[in-house]
C-alpha cells in the first residue's frame, strides 16, 4: 500500500496589524466626551508621570509660565548619557528634541483650549442647576424586587414562596411570564398543578397586568383589576383581539351590535391601558450627552468650536522631569521614567489630533449643511462621509469613528454628528435633496390629512411629487414605516 506523503508549504501574505499605541488613539477618536474622561481617568492611574489640569481658564498666568518653562527645560542626565554606555556602542536618544516636540504639542494645546470658548460657558446658575438634577437622581426598586417584597408580605406556605419566587423569576422588564408552567414546576421541584394558583396570585400584585403570557391577558387583568368585565372594552379584547390590532373597526362594530363609534371610544379606553406594566420600573435610560462641538451663529455665517470645558488637559509633571535630571538616578529609574514619558507624550499627541479631527470635520459639515443651520430640518442636503474625508484630508473610516457617538449643540437642537450623513433623492430640478428632509416632509403631510380619509401611499407619492420630490412608492412606504406611521386603513378614523 503506497504511504501518503507530507506536503508542506509556505505561504506569503501581508498583515496589517495596529500597534497598541495606535489602537490606543483610535480608541480615543471612537471614545464620546464621557467615555474620554474614564480613559483618561485609566491613563491617569497607570502613568504616574501624567498629570491633569483641571480647569485651563483658572489657571494663573504665573503658574501657566512656570509651567511651560518646565515643559521646555532640558533633562540634562538623559541627554548626556554615562560615557559608559556610549562607549558600548548603545544607541543614546536625543531626549532634548522629543521635550522639545513635547513642548510644542503642549502649547499647541493650550491655545486650542484656550481660544475663543466663551460661547458654551454656562454660567453659575446653569451650572448649579445641573448639579442639582444629578444629585436629585435616585434609583428605585427594580420590578422583581417590587413583587418579591409583595411575595414575602403574603401569607405563603414555604414551597408555595418558591413556586412564586420562580415565576417572578421567570419574568421580562415588561412584566411578561417568560416560561412555561412545567420549566417553573421542574426549577421549583413541585407538581405542575401548583403553578396556575401561584400565578394568580402573582397576577394580583402591582402593578395590574403583570405575569400575563402575552398582551391579551394582560390587558384583559387590568380591565378584571377595575371591574369592567361587563365593558365593550373587554368583550374587544377577550372576543376580537386580531380584529383590534388591525384596527378593523367595522368588523368589531357588527360582531358586537354597536355604532362605529362606540367602537372607536371604547379603543381610545384600551389606548389608556399600559401594554408594558413592568416598564415604571426599569432603571431610567435616559442618556446624557455632552456636545464635542457648538454651533453659533457669527457674522456671515457660523462659528464652530469645541468644548474645551469638558476636555481633559494632560502634561508630563515637573516632578518626573526633575527626577529624570538628577545625576544620582539609576539607569533603571531614567529607562522607566523615559518609557513613561513617551507613552504619556503619545496620550497628550493623541489628544490633541482628536480634538483637531473632530473640529474639522465639523467645520466641513457646518459649511456643506449651511442651510440646515440657518433655515431648518427641511433643508438638510446630502452627505457622505468620503465627501467630507476627502476635504478633512483623512480616510472615511476615521470619519466614521470620529463622528460616532459626537453631539454637536445647535440653535437647531444638540444632534449626532453621525445625523448630518443622509443619502439623497433628486429632485424635479435636478438638485438633490436628502432623505431626512423627504422624511419630515412626508411626516408633516400626514400630519395635515383628513383622518376620516386618510392619504394613501399613492396618494403621498403625488403629494411629493408636486412638491418637485421625484420618489417611489415603495420608498414611500419605506420611509412611513421608519417614521412609525401606519397603513392609511389603519389610520382611518370613522
Amino acid at each position: 500500500m503506497a504511504q501518503q506523503g507530507l506536503h508542506i508549504s509556505q505561504r506569503m501574505g501581508q498583515q496589517q496589524v495596529l500597534s497598541p499605541q495606535m489602537q490606543q488613539s483610535l480608541q480615543m477618536l471612537q471614545a464620546p466626551m464621557l467615555e474620554l474622561k474614564a480613559l483618561i481617568e485609566q491613563e491617569l492611574q497607570q502613568n504616574p508621570v501624567l498629570e491633569e489640569i483641571a480647569e485651563m481658564g483658572e489657571e494663573k498666568p504665573a503658574d501657566r509660565e512656570a509651567a511651560e518653562k518646565a515643559d521646555l527645560a532640558e533633562p540634562p542626565a538623559d541627554v548626556q548619557m554615562d560615557s559608559a554606555e556610549e562607549k558600548q556602542g548603545e544607541p543614546v536618544d536625543d531626549f532634548q528634541a522629543e521635550f522639545e516636540k513635547l513642548a510644542q504639542i503642549d502649547q499647541e494645546w493650550r491655545d486650542q483650549l484656550s481660544s475663543g470658548q466663551s460661547v458654551q460657558r454656562a454660567n453659575a446658575d446653569d451650572e448649579e442647576r445641573r448639579q442639582f438634577m444629578f444629585d436629585s437622581l435616585t434609583a428605585g426598586p427594580s420590578l422583581h424586587e417590587h413583587l418579591l417584597e409583595q411575595v414575602r408580605q403574603s401569607d405563603l406556605t414555604a414551597s408555595q414562596q418558591v413556586v412564586a419566587e420562580g415565576i417572578v423569576g421567570n419574568m421580562d422588564d415588561h412584566g411578561y411570564l417568560k416560561a412555561t408552567f412545567e420549566e417553573i414546576a421542574h426549577a421549583a421541584q413541585q407538581s405542575v398543578e401548583v403553578v396556575a394558583p401561584m400565578l394568580k396570585i402573582i397576577q394580583s400584585f402591582h402593578p395590574a397586568g403583570v405575569a400575563a403570557r402575552d398582551l391579551q391577558e394582560c390587558l384583559r387583568l387590568q380591565l378584571e383589576r377595575a371591574g369592567r368585565q361587563e365593558s365593550l372594552e373587554y368583550q374587544i379584547i377577550v372576543d376580537y383581539m386580531e380584529a383590534l390590532g388591525r384596527r378593523r373597526f367595522p368588523e368589531m362594530a357588527r360582531g358586537l351590535g354597536v355604532e362605529i363609534d362606540e367602537i372607536q371610544d371604547a379603543v381610545e379606553e384600551i389606548a389608556k391601558l399600559d401594554p408594558r406594566p413592568g416598564q415604571a420600573f426599569a432603571p431610567e435610560n435616559h442618556q446624557y450627552v455632552v456636545p464635542e462641538i457648538f454651533v453659533r451663529p457669527d457674522e456671515g455665517g457660523f462659528s464652530v468650536t469645541s468644548n474645551s470645558d469638558q476636555m481633559p488637559h494632560l502634561r508630563i509633571s515637573n516632578a518626573y522631569k526633575d527626577l529624570m535630571a538628577q545625576a544620582q538616578s539609576s539607569r533603571e529609574v531614567r529607562e522607566y521614567i523615559r518609557s513613561k514619558i513617551r507613552d504619556g507624550k503619545f496620550l497628550i499627541k493623541s489628544l490633541h489630533q482628536r480634538q483637531e479631527t473632530i473640529l474639522n470635520i465639523a467645520k466641513e459639515i457646518v459649511r456643506r449643511q449651511h442651510d440646515f443651520f440657518a433655515k431648518g430640518k427641511t433643508h438638510m442636503k446630502p452627505l457622505t462621509m468620503a465627501q467630507v474625508a476627502e476635504v478633512v484630508g483623512v480616510h472615511e473610516t476615521t470619519v466614521s469613528r470620529a463622528v460616532s457617538g459626537k453631539y454637536m449643540d445647535t440653535q437647531q437642537g444638540v444632534f449626532e454628528m453621525r445625523y448630518f450623513f443622509t443619502a439623497g433623492i433628486k429632485t424635479a430640478t435636478g438638485q438633490d435633496m436628502s432623505n431626512a428632509s423627504v422624511k419630515d416632509m412626508l411626516g408633516a403631510l400626514v400630519k395635515m390629512e383628513n383622518p376620516e380619509a386618510p392619504l394613501s401611499d399613492e396618494a403621498l407619492v403625488k403629494l411629493l411629487i408636486a412638491k418637485g420630490v421625484v420618489i417611489a412608492r415603495r420608498t414611500v412606504a419605506k420611509y412611513r414605516g421608519e417614521l412609525n406611521i401606519l397603513p392609511s386603513n389603519m389610520r382611518k378614523v370613522y
